[in-house]
């Protein structure tokens, strides 16, 4: 009768340390996914602001690499005008000096 008592009293106490939780109803598996789950939508919540981050400065880039380009063009144009006018200044210096 003693054995069964004392096995019973072991018993209830396992069961008894297996039930606690933290008062939320969760056992450690639980609580343990749930720290995991939590730490993941963190993770995700950053990336997605560095991803939204980097988004805007290759906007930025794009608008600057445009403007850029549409000044080299203008450069551009002013150059080929000036080489056009030394171009005719050079011809007619050389029709002056075939006369």
């Amino acid at each position: 009768m003693y054995r069964i008592s004392t096995a019973v009293l072991v018993l209830a106490t396992l069961l008894a340390g297996c039930n606690q939780s933290s008062g939320d109803g969760m056992g450690p598996a639980q609580q343990a996914g749930k720290a995991v789950d939590e730490a993941g939508a963190r993770v995700q919540d950053a990336v997605q602001d560095q991803v939204a981050k980097a988004d805007e400065a290759a906007g930025r880039a794009r608008e600057k690499a445009k403007e850029a380009a549409e000044q080299a063009s203008r450069n551009l144009d002013r150059a080929t005008a000036k080489v056009g006018e030394k171009v005719e200044k050079a011809g007619e210096k050389m029709q002056e000096a075939a006369r």
